[in-house]
C-alpha cells in the first residue's frame, strides 16, 4: 500500500520474548527452614544506629549570645502561636532558669500567670523554683498573691503553710491558718490546724479551734472528732460532754445513728455499760425505722456480749418491732401486719405502746364500703376492746372503744352483730344490765339480725323476763316472718310454759304465712306438739290439712305411722285405742 506521504510503511510482526523459566534442580527442602519473623529480627539486628544532630561546642560569648538569641526566638513565636498552652510557657520559663537568668524566668513565669492564674500548677512550679533557689521571701511573696487570688483552692494553703512550718516559722503557719480559717474550709482544713497545734503540744490551742470548727461546721461529724480528741486525751468527762452537747445543740439534724453509734461505743470502751444501752434505747425511740438498720445490729451485738437473757430478748423485740413498722409502712391495710405488731407490744407489757399500734391500726379504714373488707379490720376493733378489758382492766376505755366501734360501721349497708353483742356481754359482766338491754335493743332497731334477736332472748330467759322473751319473739317474726325456726322456738317457749294454747295459736298463724323458708320443719313440729299434747283427733286433722297442700310419700309414710302407734288416753282404752289406730292405718 503506498503511503500518501511517499512513503512506504512495512508492518512487521514484533514478538515478545519471556524471560527463560529458572528452573530448579534440587527441590527438597533446605535441612535448616527460616521464617518471616527471623528475617525481620536479623535485618533488625543488623541495622545501624541513626545518627543524631551533631553536638555543636560553643566556644565564645559571642555565639552563646546568639544561641540565646536564636531559643528565645523560637520560645516567643512558639508562644505566640500557641498562647493559652501552658506547657510552652512552662519549657520556656525552665530554659530561662537552665540558663542562670533568674530574672528572664521570672518574667516568663509573670507573663504565663498574667494569660491564666487559675492554673494552679503554674503557681506550684514557679514557687518550687524560688525555693530550690533560697528566695524565700520571693517566695512567700508569691504564696500572698496565690492564696489571695485562689482562697478556695486548700492546696495553694497546705503548700504555703508546709512551707512556714519547714523553715520553722510556727506563728507564720499559723497565722496562715488563721487567715484560711476565715474562708471557712471543709473539715481537713480545720482538721490540718488541729494536728498542727498537737504537734506542739498546744492542747489549749487545739481545744479552742475545736471550738470554732464545730460553730463553722455544726455537724455529726465534727462533734464526734472533738469527742475522739477528748477521749484521745484522757478527758473522759470532756468527752462525754461533747456526745451530750451534740445531742442538744444539733436538735433534730443530731438525731443520727451515726452519732448515737460512737456515743455508745464510747460509753462501752469506758465500761459504762448501762449508759451505752440507754443510749441505744433512746436512739431507736427517736430515730426514723427505717434509718436505724445499723444501730439496730450494733445493739443486738452489744446486748450479746455484756447484756442478759432479758436484755437480748428486748433486743429482739426491738427488732421485730422494726420489720413490723416497716411493713405497715409499706402497705398500711395489710391488718394480719398490724395483728402481729399488736400482739407483739401484748407481749411486751407495755399499755401504752400498745394502745398507739392500736390507734394507728384503726385509723386505717378499709377503703370501700363492703363487707369483705371490713371483716378483717372489725377484729382490730375486738381485739382492742378485748386488751383494754382483760390486760388494762378498764372498762371506762373498753365501752368507749365498743361504742367508736359501732360508729364507724356503715349500719345501712352492712352490719356486724358479734360487735353488738360482745359489747352488751360486757355490760353483763360489768353488772350494767339497762346498758346492755339498750345496746341489744339499738341493735335490733338499727341493724336487726337473727342472731342478736336469739342472743337477746336467751338472755332474758335465764332471768325469767318470760313478758320481754314473748315481746322479742314477736319483733323477731315482725322482722322475719318467713323463718320456721322462729316460729317454732316461740312454740316450744309457750310449749315449756303450758301455754298449750298460745303454743297452738302460734302453730296456727306460722302455717298460714305466705312464705315459709322450711315449712316441712314447722308441720313436723306442729304435729309432734300435738302427739305430745295426746290429740289424736287434731293431729289426724293436721294431717288431712297438710296432704291438702302436699301430696309427698313421705307425709303419706307418716301419716301411717302415726295412725300405726298407740296414743292411749287411760289404761282402760289401750285395746280399743289399738284396734281404732290399725284400721285407720290401713286406711291411710
Amino acid at each position: 500500500m503506498a503511503d500518501p506521504l511517499g512513503t512506504s510503511l512495512h508492518h512487521k510482526t514484533v514478538e515478545k520474548k519471556l524471560p527463560r523459566p529458572t528452573q530448579v534442580k534440587n527441590k527438597t527442602p533446605a535441612p535448616v527452614q527460616i521464617t518471616a519473623e527471623q528475617i525481620v529480627r536479623e535485618a533488625k539486628e543488623r541495622q545501624e544506629d541513626e545518627m543524631g544532630p551533631r553536638l555543636g561546642r560553643i566556644t565564645d560569648a559571642e555565639e552563646l549570645a546568639e544561641y540565646r538569641l536564636k531559643k528565645r526566638k523560637e520560645f516567643e513565636d512558639t508562644i505566640r502561636r500557641v498562647r493559652w498552652n501552658q506547657g510552652a510557657w512552662v519549657k520556656y520559663a525552665k530554659w530561662e532558669e537552665s540558663q542562670g537568668d533568674l530574672s528572664r524566668s521570672c518574667s516568663v513565669w509573670e507573663r504565663t500567670l498574667d494569660v491564666d492564674y487559675h492554673n494552679v500548677s503554674v503557681w506550684l512550679k514557679y514557687v518550687d523554683m524560688e525555693m530550690r533557689h533560697r528566695r524565700v521571701n520571693h517566695a512567700r511573696n508569691l504564696w500572698d498573691r496565690a492564696v489571695q487570688l485562689l482562697p478556695r483552692v486548700d492546696q495553694l494553703w497546705y503548700k504555703y503553710i508546709h512551707m512556714e512550718e519547714m523553715l520553722g516559722n510556727v506563728p507564720g503557719a499559723r497565722a496562715i491558718f488563721e487567715r484560711w480559717m476565715q474562708w471557712e474550709p471543709d473539715h481537713n482544713g480545720w482538721l490540718a490546724y488541729v494536728k498542727m497545734e498537737l504537734r506542739y503540744n498546744e492542747t489549749q490551742r487545739a481545744r479552742a479551734i475545736f471550738e470554732k470548727y464545730i460553730e463553722c461546721h455544726p455537724t455529726v461529724k465534727a462533734w464526734v472528732r472533738y469527742a475522739k480528741f477528748e477521749a484521745k486525751g484522757g478527758n473522759r468527762t470532756l468527752a462525754r460532754r461533747c456526745y451530750e452537747r451534740a445531742v442538744e445543740e444539733l436538735g433534730v439534724d443530731g438525731e443520727t445513728e451515726e452519732l448515737f453509734i460512737k456515743f455508745a461505743e464510747f460509753e462501752e470502751h469506758c465500761k459504762e455499760m448501762e449508759r451505752a444501752r440507754t443510749i441505744f434505747k433512746y436512739a431507736l425511740d427517736h430515730i426514723p425505722k427505717s434509718q436505724a438498720a445499723e444501730l439496730y445490729r450494733r445493739f443486738v451485738t452489744f446486748e450479746k456480749q455484756h447484756g442478759d437473757r432479758e436484755g437480748i430478748e428486748d433486743v429482739i423485740v426491738s427488732k421485730r418491732r422494726f420489720q413490723y413498722e416497716e411493713e405497715v409502712k409499706t402497705n398500711p391495710l395489710n391488718y394480719d401486719s398490724w395483728f402481729d405488731f399488736a400482739r407483739l407490744e401484748e407481749t411486751h407489757g407495755d399499755h401504752e405502746k400498745v394502745r398507739e399500734v392500736y390507734e394507728r391500726a384503726i385509723a386505717n379504714m378499709p377503703p370501700a364500703t363492703e363487707k369483705r373488707y371490713w371483716q378483717r379490720y372489725i377484729y382490730l376493733w375486738i381485739n382492742y376492746a378485748l386488751f383494754e378489758e382483760l390486760e388494762a382492766e378498764d372498762p371506762a376505755r373498753t365501752r368507749e372503744v365498743y361504742r367508736e366501734c359501732l360508729k364507724q360501721i356503715p349500719h345501712k349497708k352492712f352490719s356486724f352483730s358479734k360487735v353488738w353483742l360482745m359489747a352488751a356481754q360486757f355490760e353483763i359482766r360489768q353488772k350494767q344490765l339497762p346498758s346492755a338491754r339498750k345496746i341489744l335493743g339499738l341493735a335490733i332497731g338499727t341493724a336487726p339480725k337473727g342472731k342478736i334477736f336469739k342472743t337477746y332472748i336467751e338472755i332474758e330467759l335465764q332471768l325469767g323476763n318470760i313478758d320481754r322473751c314473748r315481746t322479742l319473739y314477736e319483733k323477731y317474726l315482725d322482722w322475719a316472718p318467713a323463718n320456721c325456726q322462729a316460729w317454732v322456738k316461740f312454740a316450744e317457749l309457750e310449749q315449756s310454759l303450758a301455754e298449750l294454747d298460745r303454743a297452738r295459736g302460734i302453730f296456727e298463724l306460722a302455717i298460714q304465712q305466705p312464705v315459709l323458708d322450711m315449712p316441712e320443719v314447722l308441720w313436723k313440729a306442729y304435729i309432734d306438739f300435738e302427739i305430745a299434747c295426746g290429740e289424736r283427733e287434731l293431729t289426724r286433722q293436721l294431717y288431712e290439712r297438710l296432704l291438702e297442700r302436699t301430696r309427698h310419700v313421705k307425709v303419706w309414710m307418716s301419716y301411717a305411722q302415726f295412725e300405726e302407734q298407740a296414743m292411749p288416753a287411760s289404761e282402760e282404752d289401750d285395746d280399743e285405742e289399738d284396734a281404732e289406730g290399725a284400721a285407720a292405718a290401713r286406711a291411710a
